[in-house]
């Protein structure tokens, strides 16, 4: 099992008072999202819409995301950037 950090997600939901949530997904999560979807709906003021598109790591955003003004995008399945002094 995962540990996919809702809890943390929902506090930073309500901190950026977000009101649109799109959740990008790897493959092996998709079929999780609507339990994703339903525990933030439940837990905040937040619509939360799944992208079923590719999702290839944290540069991946999806194209027209200015037509479906969102206020956050999160996403699962990554490593987190890390800067490296050389």
């Amino acid at each position: 099992m995962y540990n996919l950090e809702l809890n943390k997600l929902i506090k930073e939901i309500k901190k950026r008072n977000s009101k649109q949530v799109l959740i990008q997904l790897p493959d092996g999560l998709k079929n999780k999202s609507n339990q994703i979807v339903d525990f933030i709906e439940v837990k905040t003021n937040a619509k939360a819409f799944i992208w079923f598109g590719s999702c290839f790591g944290a540069c991946d955003l999806p194209l027209g995301l200015d037509v479906l003004k969102m206020d956050l995008i999160v996403q699962w399945g990554h490593n987190r950037f890390n800067k490296k002094e050389w």
